[in-house]
């Protein structure tokens, strides 16, 4: 073989690629279901919309982005993250102007170019929401408590959620000065040195046990919040616990994207070694701005459909996946196989899963590819099956066989199957 997909990039194959699907479809149920609704925005965008929105001394910026010239010279990039090209998408469209909150959600390939490793991929999956035009705390509570019931739909229960505030415009330059001042003590590498200059927030991200040991006596941003963070805070963590919704304070959680502002949250799995978040998000109140829109507040997460599937297989959890076919016909002879399309095409329009052995194989490699299938019946429809005015009706699960009517096979199909 000539080609293999990339380094960092995997191909999704049956039967996992069903896996896949499943998990998709759950994790955007509960959001579909508190009125959310699609939006599908390019896989790349303007270099200069990530490097504004996400943040030019992010990892993300400055070493993770796949950017390249197009044929017209303007500078694209494949898009790293959710947020911007969704919240662009929608100030484009004018969706602020309408009926406030705007609540979106999506589903699609994310690429970031970084180090390959279990759980950490060059391409990955994600499912998100945007809630954009309030900054009402109750808005904050049910966008975590979304994400909480699409772990908790999908049978996990080692998810952990994070939780923290960041500050806003007010007091955030408050707290970057008491970093940066803190960290100004510390044995830091010039690249490091450099991030504290332009961003010290960075720096508390730094996953390296040498920066992380003397950080230990970081101040934390929860001691400089002002009044309004403050209360602010303090009602979703009231609205949460009436939801019921178990967290943990992470006084020094600040996530890899500028745009966070206030409300700021991450879920993590302990099963799944040191690439253990599996989704997180926050509020973004000054993002919009920052793309050159108009001040209005915002708030979001990405789900990583990646590694939820491998915390399912951490905790040896089986989605319920639906066979792909659920009768296979097998028939044998000419005059069989032209009445068999036609029995098929008649149940996919029921909304039968229906399929047929193709390529005139004999009755024993055609009763294989009915097992290889999955589907729950196969139907044996021959030359005498024809004249007799009748098919053998075969249970691949009890191995029990029947003659039906040919007069009452589709409605004995459809009345067993739907």
């Amino acid at each position: 073989m000539a080609f293999q997909a990339p380094k960092g990039t995997y191909d999704l194959l049956p039967p996992r690629g069903e896996v896949f699907l499943a998990v998709r479809d759950a994790l955007a149920a509960p959001a579909r279901r508190a009125a959310y609704r699609y939006v599908e925005t390019p896989v790349f965008e303007d270099t200069a919309l990530f490097e504004r929105g996400v943040g030019a001394s992010t990892d993300v910026v400055t070493k993770e982005m796949y950017t390249f010239d197009d044929r017209g010279g303007r500078s694209v990039t494949l898009r790293p993250e959710g947020t911007a090209g969704a919240l662009r998408a929608a100030l484009e469209a004018g969706l602020h102007k309408g009926q406030l909150p705007a609540k979106l959600w999506y589903s699609g390939s994310y690429f970031r170019y970084e180090r390959p490793q279990a759980g950490r991929y060059r391409h990955f999956s994600q499912v998100g929401i945007e809630a954009i035009g309030t900054s009402d705390p109750a808005l904050d509570a049910e966008v975590v408590w979304l994400a909480v019931e699409a772990y908790r739909g999908l049978g996990l229960t080692g998810v952990r959620l994070l939780l923290n505030s960041l500050g806003d415009e007010v007091c955030r330059p408050v707290y970057r000065e008491r970093l940066q001042a803190f960290l100004a003590g510390l044995d830091l590498d010039a690249e490091t040195r450099r991030r504290a200059e332009v961003n010290p927030l960075r720096v508390l991200d730094d996953k390296r046990p040498e920066v992380q040991k003397q950080l230990a006596d970081a101040p934390y941003v929860g001691d400089s919040l002002c009044e309004p963070c403050r209360s602010h805070h303090a009602a979703v963590l009231a609205l949460l616990d009436d939801l019921g919704v178990a967290y943990e304070p992470a006084p020094r959680l600040v996530r890899g994207l500028d745009y966070y502002t206030r409300t700021t949250f991450e879920f993590l799995h302990d099963g799944l070694g040191a690439q253990s978040a599996v989704g997180g998000g926050g509020r973004y109140d000054g993002l919009a701005e920052e793309i050159g829109g108009p001040a209005l507040p915002g708030i979001g997460w990405a789900l990583g459909v990646d590694r939820t599937v491998l915390a399912l297989e951490a905790e040896g959890v089986e989605l319920p996946v639906a066979a792909s076919c659920a009768v296979f016909f097998v028939p044998l002879g000419e005059a069989a196989k032209r009445r068999s399309v036609g029995y098929v095409a008649e149940l996919r329009r029921a909304g039968v899963a229906a399929d047929l052995a193709y390529g005139d194989r004999g009755m024993k490699g055609a009763m294989k590819a009915a097992d290889r299938s999955g589907a729950s019946y196969a139907v044996v429809l021959g030359d005498r099956d024809l004249e007799a005015g009748e098919a053998q009706l075969k249970n691949l699960r009890t191995h029990e066989q029947s003659a039906v009517r040919l007069d009452d096979l589709l409605t004995t199909l459809k009345g067993t199957l739907l």
